[in-house]
């Protein structure tokens, strides 16, 4: 039986790669992405994917997309108003028929977590969980591709700079929470309802063993370099960075320097039936590609 798909959030990390994994599955999938300007439209569109236009910020302007949907692949941009964005997305949700929501959360979302984004990601949550429609719940630990963004500057002193002491994390490659989320998607019983999952690699590793991988991968010295909480700060807004996200950055850097971040879970093996990637896996594959 075919079913219609809508994606939020389509071009990110994560999305990009569920986009690919859905439209080669070939199981009667077809793929509606919500899109804000013409230009990522187009992209998508490229991809085989029906793109239609329209704003989480602007309830009025998501019918056309909901309409008719069957399942919501359902990804927020971390910011403050990131609950009205997924209340908005939820009540287009219902209005359009959608029948199961499978939400990209955050890592520890509860009213008490450390950061500001895993408490506002818990509001989104429960109201999830009381809308009356099927679900599914992402909660995805620190991605190991965020690593990629240090790219510049290990090239050019081997050097990369986070605010995260000596925490040890249990980080996960983008491609296993894509996998996941496409394995919910695509299973049309009810063995995913009500679960919240939390995809992690298969070792809880500090960034420094981190380091050692790359240094492996590369072919030469790679050193993680921990710096203060207000330096963090100060180098994230210089590059434009707003306060808010800067401040939340610094917030996961100071609750994973002390150990929040340190646990595995079986989530990928138990849904894909395979180990999660290993973090030397990740680094042998992509790394070596990015420098070349």
């Amino acid at each position: 039986m075919s079913k219609t798909i809508l994606l939020t959030g389509a071009t990110g990390t994560v999305s990009s790669t569920l986009v690919d994994l859905l439209a080669n599955a070939q199981r009667g999938v077809a793929l509606r992405a919500l899109v804000r300007d013409e230009t990522k439209a187009a992209q998508l569109r490229r991809r085989g994917v029906e793109a239609v236009l329209g704003d989480l910020d602007v309830p009025e302007s998501l019918d056309a997309a909901f309409a008719g949907a069957d399942e919501l692949w359902l990804l927020t941009a971390p910011g403050p108003r990131a609950p009205e964005n997924s209340m908005n997305a939820l009540h287009a949700a219902k209005k359009g028929g959608v029948k199961r929501v499978v939400r990209m959360s955050a890592i520890g979302a509860a009213h008490d977590a450390p950061t500001r984004n895993g408490r506002l990601h818990a509001l989104s949550d429960a109201e999830l969980i009381a809308s009356g429609l099927r679900w599914t719940i992402l909660r995805p630990h620190f991605f190991m591709q965020n690593l990629l963004g240090f790219s510049a500057s290990i090239a050019s002193d081997g050097n990369f700079y986070m605010s995260l002491g000596e925490g040890r994390l249990g980080l996960v490659d983008t491609r296993d929470v894509a996998e996941v989320g496409a394995a919910v998607l695509l299973d049309d019983s009810t063995r995913h309802d009500g679960k919240i999952y939390t995809p992690t690699g298969p070792a809880s590793l500090s960034l420094g063993d981190a380091a050692s991988e790359l240094s492996r991968a590369l072919g030469r010295t790679v050193r993680y370099v921990p710096v203060p909480d207000e330096a963090a700060r100060s180098a994230l807004t210089a590059m434009g960075i707003s306060p808010w996200l800067a401040g939340m950055t610094v917030e996961y850097g100071r609750a994973y320097a002390a150990g929040w971040g340190d646990f595995t879970t079986s989530h990928v093996q138990d849904v894909l039936g395979r180990p999660a990637r290993s973090f030397a896996r990740f680094a042998e594959e992509l790394w070596p590609r990015l420098a070349a």
